[in-house]
């Protein structure tokens, strides 16, 4: 049974929107005592959170659907909807998060480091936020919206300070056994490792960690074996470490060759050439093996290697290879740029950006895109006209009906709002020059209205004024 998974596909779906109420407030002896819709709840995101208690993506691999819950819709008496619950999902430290294309959307480094994966939708507005000095009444509430949809990818690259790489059976298990407290399967086959192994290494006041990667094959950078699947795990570390066996039993190999080989893997993987290296020659209580080590040693430091006789057998030059790991890390950890706090960037849109584009394409239809209008689009109930009444308001104030004349559209022609999957069409009627003052009074009931003295009507007055000019966007919820 599998129980180290270091990459999987996971689809995860934050919750939608709760849909705002329409509703009036009633009691006895005031039938019309004005809107009290509630608005929305918000949905629940999705959100991958760094736990150390965690080290695999076992979980993910058998679940791989995630889902939000969703936020529950107002009700009338001002009450709006209970909040949609976010789903926390615990992912180990060093997980890579990617789009389905291979971009990197987040390396999640760090205990408690969090990416939002899937943002939950908004709710809509209720009635009585909706009403105002021109729209006293309004028969109709905005919808909730989607929350999002999300195929990512997860990949596991261990976070430590050293790697130890090599041919199968070099000795990398045993090596990290007696190094650290680990305790890895060791036997006399290839590939007894299957997973990335990580131990703790104290040496003198320096404690780092050492990963033992699965052994390495001619052509594992090209998938033979093991090596293509864990490669990824050496990425992180700050020192490589080649551990070549001084007593293996095939005559076609010996440690300068083995060495050649993992390079040329290294290499053709890619991005790891500025990593110290340090080479150590295993299995030296071996007679044969002592002998080999001193022949090759020459060779190795002529090249500009650090050399390392050892047996983790028989615990002989562990304790100078495990200082001397120590201050490669420790070099590495003072070279490192401190972290700087965290800077907030401001990048304000350009004073001529509109919010949307307007553009006609091939067949003749007009294409409205942009973050408003379509948001827009999908809080209406186009099955309420007052509802799609608000809606021409809202795109009439943003200017859309203004940029499609300028654009060349005629009474009639079509006009698609959003991306071409999932567009709302229509045919255009233009209003902007037939009294398009005129829309904002939907949603007025002249039942609600007593006699005012003159300074309220006034007030009153001043008040369409400034709402006439006042963006609504500004009322959605957060």
């Amino acid at each position: 049974m599998t129980t180290f998974v270091d990459r999987v596909e996971l689809h995860v779906a934050a919750g939608n929107g709760g849909h705002g109420c329409a509703s009036v407030h009633r009691e006895k002896f005031k039938p019309l005592g004005g809107p009290d819709g509630g608005n929305g709840g918000r949905g629940g995101d999705v959100t991958l959170v760094v736990d150390q208690s965690v080290t695999t993506l076992l979980d993910y691999h058998h679940k791989p659907h995630r889902n939000a819950t969703n936020g529950k819709p107002g009700e009338g008496g001002n009450r709006s909807g209970k909040d949609g619950q976010d789903l926390v999902l615990p992912v180990p430290d060093g997980t890579v998060v990617l789009d389905k294309a291979g971009n990197v959307l987040a390396d999640l480094v760090g205990h408690g480091t969090a990416y939002v994966a899937a943002q939950g939708g908004r709710g809509g507005l209720g009635n009585a936020a909706l009403a105002s000095a021109r729209r006293k009444a309004p028969g109709f509430a905005l919808l909730g919206e989607p929350g999002d949809l999300q195929d990512i990818v997860l990949e596991l690259k261990t976070v430590a300070d050293v790697a130890l790489v090599g041919y199968p059976s070099a000795g990398k298990s045993s090596l990290i056994s007696v190094l650290s407290a680990a305790k890895p399967k060791i036997a006399d086959y290839p590939f007894t490792t299957l997973v990335p192994n990580l131990g703790v290494v104290t040496a003198g006041e320096t404690v780092y960690t050492i990963a033992d990667v699965p052994g390495l094959i001619p052509g594992a950078s090209q998938g033979k074996g093991l090596g293509l699947e864990f490669l990824r795990h050496v990425e992180r570390c700050s020192v490589l470490v080649h551990v070549l066996d001084t007593a293996t039993l095939e005559s076609d190999r010996d440690p300068v060759s083995d060495l050649d080989v993992i390079e040329e893997e290294l290499k053709q993987y890619g991005g790891l050439g500025n990593r110290p290296r340090i080479v150590v020659l295993n299995k030296i209580d071996v007679p044969d093996g002592k002998d080999l080590a001193d022949m090759v040693r020459p060779d190795l430091e002529a090249r500009g290697y650090r050399v390392f006789e050892v047996s983790a057998v028989a615990h002989m030059g562990l304790k100078e290879l495990s200082f001397a790991l120590a201050d490669l890390v420790g070099r590495d950890r003072a070279a490192k740029p401190r972290e700087e706090a965290t800077r907030i960037v401001i990048r304000p849109k350009a004073v001529d950006d509109a919010g949307f584009t307007v553009t006609q394409e091939e067949d003749g239809l007009f294409r409205v895109r942009g973050e408003k209008p379509e948001r827009w689009v999908r809080q209406t109930d186009f099955n309420n006209d007052e509802a799609v009444g608000y809606l021409a308001d809202r795109l009439n104030r943003l200017g859309v009906e203004e940029q499609l004349m300028k654009a060349g559209a005629r009474s009639g022609d079509g006009v698609a709002i959003g991306p071409e999957e999932n567009a709302v069409v229509f045919d255009w009627e233009p209003t902007v020059m037939a009294g398009a003052e005129m829309l904002g009074r939907r949603g007025e009931d002249h039942r609600l209205d007593a006699p005012r003295p003159a300074a309220q009507r006034r007030r009153d007055k001043q008040a369409e004024r400034d709402e006439s000019e006042k963006e609504y966007d500004d009322f959605e919820p957060f």
